[in-house]
């Protein structure tokens, strides 16, 4: 480097570090604009996640009380069991889940008849936040409906 282009060099070296010398606070300000933002976006990510997660078990919940309401014998309470059990060995809390059995008993469906299983629960019961944000007041509900196989 010649003499000249390394002097015009050191002088924009020179201006560059007064600018940041004078940066002092920037990244407070910057973390403080920005951290709100990104942490609304980390719980949202959080609550969606709990809710499709937690929507899939009540599918797989009413799925397997509908196959137990379809078989010779079933009894309401029989269903509600097969629910509150799936729903505890996959962590959901089964004391704040609501199950209807259509029609009740399901017995009362002939052969071929149809057997509802509807499995309901607030989402603020299941969430993983203390007080969920976006979807506090929603209701995840699932249904299955199977025909009965009993026996002319």
């Amino acid at each position: 480097m010649n003499s000249t282009l390394r002097a015009r060099h050191f002088r924009l070296d020179k201006t560059c570090r007064l600018f940041r010398f004078k940066r002092s606070g920037a990244a407070v300000v910057e973390f403080a604009i920005v951290a709100p933002l990104f942490f609304l976006l980390i719980f949202g990510m959080i609550e969606y996640g709990r809710m499709v997660m937690v929507q899939q078990v009540i599918t797989n919940a009413s799925r397997e009380g509908a196959r137990r309401a379809v078989l010779d014998g079933a009894t309401t309470s029989g269903v509600v069991a097969a629910v509150d059990e799936f729903l505890d060995s996959a962590a959901v809390n089964s004391g704040a889940v609501d199950v209807i059995v259509s029609p009740d008993p399901p017995e009362d469906a002939g052969y071929g008849g149809a057997v509802t299983v509807t499995v309901s629960v607030p989402f603020s019961k299941v969430s993983w936040l203390p007080s969920p944000m976006y979807l506090g007041s929603t209701t995840l509900q699932a249904k299955t409906t199977m025909r009965r196989e009993t026996v002319k």
